[in-house]
């Protein structure tokens, strides 16, 4: 199919970025946006050579600036060499088209952006999908982009060209294809659901970090688990989520997960089509909630973040807010407002694993009334207490040893305490071997 514009992703393509900002909004939020579309378009591997902050009383329905704004960044790009101009607003098709026709050049904006870093970083056949799904409907309302070279002449009363024709025969394609990924996801959610009710027959207690992109949260659930698992100083850097088992200090075992990170102006066929992929943060007893305390913006990527987590019905759940990176910081005049903001916020580091034990006795507290599934070596002489087990909890394995009966059990808190002398201390996390260490990429930021 040929197009009237190169697509971005070809190599060497230069981006000339441009931020709006309306009405009431602050040039400084939309200096902030803009700064973070060149993180994200730095992330999808494309050079930045311009960059221009546009204020604009209301937005124009051709190019949502005047004309002669447009024709003004138009020859921006073209100076300094850009072979796409990537607006940071969520603009239509048809003032794509306008765009393009305008420049000559690709043009896209913030979600297409979003949606190419996705595709490149899915892994899961499920995030696969899930990515697939939300480019084909992102891409159904802009295929008249790929055929406007094609003439459109009559053929008569209801007549059609040959672009229209093909561009009927396209939308037909694109449809079809995404009922089919539609079936596909559904059969993959199926197994999952299935792979769940398999697990919560041993119903271990589960926790999700959730948090603004890059803010740590594979770091944290690499130093809290020993996990092997990407981390790199790009926005999005692990789309799928990673689960890993944390034994706490109560002698509980917790089920920890690792979600994408979230991000300002998420498309919301993105939220949509990755709400499978999120739904551990749904189905979790509580949530950890990852902020980088180093970065300005704290206030507002919390923000954005229980918006998501709200328009996931996450909101709801217990939330053990945590101030991560503060290794960062160079004293207390940064961190003291936070804390006033975030008086209940844990301060914690997991570059040097500053306030992680306090973090893991947080969170046995919020799991003090979820039954526990807890290593056991009863004496043989207390016969009563095995009896009380199996009447009340429920026995997962046993092995008969000399110093008495090993037990793995799910207790109620009810009958807890007259457990907690036998309780088989958790052993140390096992360090990440040495080979593995050559596919994590460690950058400062990405902590």
């Amino acid at each position: 199919m040929s197009q009237i514009v190169d697509r971005p992703n070809s190599a060497g393509t230069k981006a000339f970025l441009v931020g709006v900002h309306v009405g009431a909004d602050t040039a400084v939020e939309g200096r902030s946006l803009l700064e973070e579309l060149g993180e994200l378009v730095w992330t999808l591997g494309l050079p930045v050579v311009g960059t221009i902050l546009v204020k604009v009383n209301a937005l124009q329905a051709a190019y949502f600036t005047g004309t002669g704004k447009a024709a003004e960044i138009v020859e921006l790009a073209k100076a300094a060499g850009a072979g796409v101009i990537i607006i940071d607003n969520q603009i239509t098709p048809g003032q794509q088209r306008n765009w393009e026709k305008l420049s000559g050049l690709a043009v896209i904006d913030r979600e297409e952006v979003i949606l190419d870093i996705f595709a490149q970083r899915a892994r899961t056949m499920e995030a696969r999908l899930q990515v697939a799904l939300a480019r084909a409907q992102y891409s159904l309302p802009r295929l008249t982009r790929a055929w406007g070279h094609l003439d459109r002449q009559g053929g008569g009363v209801g007549g059609r060209g040959e672009g229209e024709s093909q561009l009927e025969i396209d939308r037909r394609l694109v449809r079809r294809n995404i009922e089919k990924l539609k079936e596909e996801l559904a059969g993959v959610r199926l197994q999952r659901a299935t792979q769940r009710k398999r697990r919560q027959r041993i119903p271990l207690p589960r926790a999700s970090i959730v948090g603004y992109t890059n803010a740590g949260k594979s770091s944290l659930l690499k130093k809290l688990t020993g996990a092997d698992v990407f981390i790199e100083d790009k926005l999005f850097a692990t789309l799928d989520p990673t689960t890993r088992r944390v034994d706490l200090p109560n002698g509980m075992t917790l089920l920890l997960t690792d979600t994408v990170g979230f991000v300002r102006r998420l498309p919301t066929r993105l939220v949509e089509a990755f709400k499978a992929t999120l739904e551990e943060a749904v189905l979790a007893e509580f949530l950890i909630h990852v902020l980088d305390a180093s970065d300005p913006e704290v206030y507002t990527f919390h923000a954005t973040t229980m918006s998501v987590l709200h328009e996931l019905g996450a909101d709801d759940k217990p939330i053990l807010t945590v101030l991560n990176k503060v290794d960062r910081l160079a004293g207390n005049e940064v961190l003291l407002p936070l804390k006033r903001h975030f008086p209940d916020a844990l301060c914690i580091s997991a570059k040097t694993g500053e306030g992680l034990d306090e973090l893991l006795h947080r969170a046995a507290e919020l799991l003090s009334d979820h039954p526990a599934v807890v290593e056991l070596l009863v004496p043989h002489d207390r016969g009563a207490l095995l009896s009380l087990l199996h009447r009340h909890g429920q026995v997962v394995t046993s092995k008969v040893e000399p110093g008495g009966m090993r037990v793995h059990a799910v207790i109620p808190p009810r009958i807890r305490p007259k457990f907690e002398a036998f309780v088989v201390p958790p052993k140390p996390s096992r360090k990440p071997r040495a080979t593995r260490k050559r596919r994590v990429a460690v950058s400062a930021k990405g902590r």
